[in-house]
């Protein structure tokens, strides 16, 4: 009988041998991975992570202790063990379990993690909570060295050490956090663990001494307090223990038994503890291991030979990361910016191909924003390729650091609108809302690559801050949206009676193909493609309340202070009155499934167009 049959909750692993522990945790990677490569999912992670997530509720008593996985997506394990191994197969599926921790979805998850660097704050105000209400457990906080990257864990690092609290920081090194770990501390980090002097003298020393005995003590009991004070000399223990922490480590995070050993002795202190556990990403699957990056976020895929099942098209990324290239060559003051995702954001091929002008700044995008702020102070052209759901973190920046000077930053803004089996955390369905009410800032939809090329080449060339917002997915190759890109204009694409449909970005593939079948049953509807949000075209805004009856807006964004906003705002200013129909997203975060699910359900799909218009 497998170990993992026997195991269901936290209270299981308690009654197992160490033996049984690493044969559970050989059992729980074989399982993780056979579901993502079906799922598709967060892999690499999360096998990273299995001894030291087993180490965890062996030692700890969740949910009464409370643990908080920074960025939530190495918590697979922790899910398989906490109730929800039956329904591990229905991830990131619609109506299935979160790729995220969720409170909704269990008792055992803390707090909702999606975005990085939010744990130690969570954590320190579940143990404040705690002491104030003079209750008795432990909070740990999981974060990731790419994850001090991000100022909000310096920020929750020095209040904890300035409050004192009981507070358990799991410091996870893997060197990784989706690619390769950049910036000053994820170095150091790494030469303490990988430096030959530290190695080299722990090694030398227990070769030395391993059968030798002072005063007939083991001399190896002695050297660890001596290993203790070099390693304090030369490793982050100084600098952890300086704001307020105790340091502990490092140690191998796929050592079971000296995991738990450690976890025991940290049960007794009351005040901050950091621990530094070392481990490797994609642990236990070979594919995973020798390419951490494809395998941090990766569609399904065959376990065997590792490859992706999808065959997708050229996607909006891909179109980007072409067209950059493009402009990049024939401009040298063109650099590119990105927090902790070049392949994601299509910038790795611009990264090979111009590394002196690539920034990757780890995973700080309130820093990413104002660096280039301050690029484009100096005279160059700067673009910051961030996901939707991201650039959220930096909205100050992007208030007070480019648009209030009127700085020349382009914003790609990847992953806009629905973005599928991430869920709540990762829509994104916010931009035009956060973006548009901005002063001095030019906010772009392409519908086509066509355009969106023609779009990101006038981006450069205008003297102010711009954003170009695509979504994920194929990118229609054939131009669909109209003729050439002009600025502040939108684009007619088919004329009609009574009814026009305007489109907002990428949706238009959808609105097109609805105002064909219309024709079909006889209704003529007009089709306009807004191609920028703002300016918005009030010329032909004009017009189209002249010629039609009804208006009919699809976007893919909030309703609220989304593109209808706008445009229900300028006829209400004009005193322009015309009937329009707004489809969007309602008031509420948008769950995970399938992007053609969701357009359903949320009354975005083609269907759903023909019904507006006839309706």
């Amino acid at each position: 009988m497998a170990v993992l049959d026997r195991v269901n909750y936290p209270k299981d692993i308690k009654k197992l041998k160490i033996s049984e522990l690493e044969e559970l945790a050989e059992e729980i990677r074989s399982l993780i991975v056979s579901v993502v490569s079906k799922t598709g999912g967060h892999l690499a992670s999360n096998l990273g992570v299995t001894e030291l997530t087993i180490a965890l509720h062996y030692v700890f008593n969740s949910p009464k202790d409370r643990i908080v996985w920074d960025v939530g997506h190495q918590s697979y394990v922790h899910k398989i063990l906490t109730g929800r191994k039956k329904m591990f197969p229905t991830l990131r599926q619609y109506k299935g379990l979160s790729g995220f921790p969720k409170r909704q979805e269990s008792r055992h998850d803390a707090f909702n993690t999606g975005h990085s660097g939010t744990s130690i704050s969570a954590a320190l105000g579940l143990a404040v909570a705690r002491d104030l209400r003079k209750e008795n457990f432990k909070v740990l906080a999981v974060t990731g060295d790419a994850s001090l990257s991000n100022g909000m864990s310096f920020e929750g690092i020095n209040n904890a050490g300035h409050l004192k609290k009981d507070l358990v920081v799991i410091l996870n090194d893997n060197e990784m956090s989706i690619a390769p770990n950049v910036g000053a501390l994820s170095a150091h980090l790494n030469r303490i663990i990988t430096g030959k002097f530290y190695n080299n003298v722990k090694e030398k020393a227990k070769n030395f001494i391993s059968k030798r005995e002072i005063f007939g003590l083991p001399v190896m009991r002695i050297a660890k307090v001596l290993e203790e004070s070099l390693k304090g000399i030369i490793s982050p223990g100084i600098m952890f223990e300086e704001l307020g922490f105790k340091y502990v480590g490092p140690i191998d995070g796929h050592d079971l038994k000296q995991l738990l050993e450690t976890f025991e002795s940290i049960k007794r202190f009351k005040e901050p503890v950091l621990v530094h556990v070392v481990t490797k990403k994609g642990k236990g699957y070979r594919h995973a291991e020798e390419d951490p990056s494809s395998f941090h976020g990766t569609p399904a895929f065959e376990i065997e030979s590792g490859e992706v099942n999808s065959k997708k098209g050229k996607t909006f990324t891909g179109a980007f990361s072409e067209s950059l290239l493009k402009i990049a060559a024939k401009d040298k003051k063109v650099v590119a910016i990105t927090a902790a995702m070049p392949s994601g954001t299509g910038l790795d091929k611009f990264q090979d191909k111009y590394p002196g002008r690539f920034f990757d700044v780890g995973i700080a995008e309130g820093h990413a924003v104002t660096f280039a702020a301050g690029l484009a102070a100096g005279g160059l052209k700067p673009v910051v390729a961030i996901y939707s759901t991201f650039l959220q973190r930096a909205y100050d920046s992007i208030v007070h650091d480019v648009a209030l000077p009127v700085l020349p930053v382009v914003f790609a803004i990847d992953r806009s609108g629905i973005v599928g089996d991430d869920g709540e955390t990762h829509q994104g369905i916010f931009d035009i809302s956060f973006l548009s009410h901005i002063p001095n800032v030019k906010l772009m939809s392409p519908a086509d690559e066509a355009e969106f090329k023609e779009m990101l080449e006038m981006a450069f060339k205008l003297n102010c801050p711009v954003a170009v917002r695509y979504p994920r997915g194929e990118v229609s190759i054939p131009r669909i949206g109209g003729g050439k890109v002009i600025f502040g204009r939108s684009a007619v694409v088919r004329k009609g009676k009574n009814v026009c449909i305007i489109s907002a970005g990428a949706l238009l593939v959808e609105a097109l193909e609805a105002a064909e079948e219309l024709k079909k049953e006889g209704i003529e509807a007009g089709l306009v493609n807004a191609r920028f949000i703002k300016p918005l075209d009030t010329l032909l805004l004009r017009e189209l309340a002249k010629k039609y009856k009804k208006l009919v807006i699809v976007e893919e964004n909030l309703i609220a202070g989304g593109f209808g906003s706008l445009v229900l705002e300028y006829y209400n200013r004009a005193g322009i009155k015309v009937e329009v129909r707004r489809l969007g997203l309602p008031d509420k975060f948008i769950e995970q499934g399938s992007r053609k699910i969701l357009l359903e359900k949320y009354g975005l799909s083609k269907e759903s167009i023909k019904e507006a218009v006839r309706g």
